[in-house]
């Protein structure tokens, strides 16, 4: 994972390749504050650029509007597309903050190769963002669990219906504050049939194909009363892998306990390695390896299964209260989560500036 080495050259470039073109009037006033439901409005502003097949080009930050794309567009037919999230916050002094934003740019790039799409160079992403949320600093929340939702995307644009990869992409860069994504515990549903990712395959990309994959199942495990799926491998069908959109944490005795990462079906979650580093200053053993849902399952029959959760940054921390496999239905008192909770406290800390930013996670927006 990456720091913030911006350096002013980056930012200069920016300003000088960007063009901004404000909006004649904000809808700012049309928020309520103090009811934000996740992903459904947006700010101010959005940032778009085209690559033409050579380099990025056409880099505006414009009003918040609708996209003109062709019928014959090469997203929509062969599912070029990639995105991330990320989140802003304001400091103690009002001041807007993105946690992390370096380390979704590096998986950012990641997702693109594996996707052949070409890279984003830093002054558009980092650089672009940095102007952005800026223009629409007034739209960070300053409510306890809500935040800017950064949502950068890249899909293919080229007008054409043969199957190869595009030759020119948009960037686009939209902004939502939000409140949190669960806003009560979750009930996981253990899919013994469907499958998320392969080795091989895209599963450690942030593609948007991963996503349209899991709606069927998800809608079936809904029917029966859960909120979401904990995947499991497509080998053996045991092997825990995400939990639903998000990275899976098991707290058995002093050990937090999360999937590794090496067979390149799981998400490289920039929250859950945050997470790993707090649970670790916590005084927990984390541990990466391959989790089997036996495990899990032995863990609860002997007592020593404490808690389990999920990471991400729309979610960041979801207590899990139920976990059903097979015949055996897992009920866990997340009242009495005191790992989940502490671990909350303290990423919400540092996000906010409450608690010193020890490892640089916080990239503080500039005034241009």
């Amino acid at each position: 994972m990456v720091d913030n080495p911006t350096t002013n050259a980056v930012l200069e470039e920016a300003v000088k390749k960007i063009k901004v073109t404000r909006t004649a009037q904000s809808r700012i006033n049309e928020i309520d504050f103090n009811n934000l439901v996740f992903g459904k409005k947006y700010a101010d502003h959005m940032l778009v650029a085209d690559f033409d097949g050579k380099e990025w080009k056409n880099a505006e930050i414009l009003p918040f509007q609708h996209l003109s794309v062709s019928p014959s567009n090469a997203a929509w037919h062969y599912g070029q597309a990639i995105f991330e999230g990320i989140k802003a916050y304001k400091d103690q002094e009002g001041n807007p903050m993105i946690f992390r934003p370096y380390d979704n740019y590096a998986r950012f790039n990641t997702s693109a190769e594996r996707m052949g799409m070409p890279d984003v160079p830093e002054w558009l992403f980092i650089g672009g963002m940095d102007m952005l949320i800026d223009l629409d600093r007034n739209w960070v929340p300053s409510n306890d669990g809500c935040s800017l939702y950064l949502r950068p995307f890249m899909i293919a644009a080229d007008e054409f219906i043969g199957v190869k990869p595009s030759d020119t992409y948009k960037f686009v860069i939209i902004n939502s504050p939000s409140g949190p994504y669960f806003n009560k515990p979750i009930k996981l549903l253990v899919q013994d049939k469907y499958i998320r990712a392969f080795p091989g395959g895209v599963g450690y990309a942030k593609a948007a194909g991963n996503y349209g994959g899991a709606m069927y199942p998800t809608m079936q495990a809904r029917k029966q009363g859960f909120d979401q799926i904990l995947w499991v491998d497509g080998l053996e069908y045991k092997y825990l892998q995400e939990c639903g959109t998000m990275n899976v944490f098991a707290i058995i005795g002093n050990k937090a306990i999360t999937p590794d990462l090496n067979q390149g079906t799981i998400l490289a979650g920039v929250t859950r390695t945050s997470v790993m580093d707090v649970l670790s200053d916590m005084g927990l053993t984390v541990e990466e390896r391959p989790v089997s849902i036996e495990e899990v399952v032995a863990a609860w029959k002997d007592g020593t299964l404490r808690e389990v959760f999920g990471t991400g940054t729309a979610s960041s921390v979801a207590y899990v209260e139920e976990l059903r496999y097979k015949e055996h239905e897992i009920r866990l008192d997340t009242t009495r989560y005191a790992v989940g909770a502490e671990l909350l406290e303290r990423l919400d800390a540092i996000r906010t500036g409450k608690a010193d930013d020890t490892r640089h996670w916080n990239y503080k927006v500039s005034k241009h």
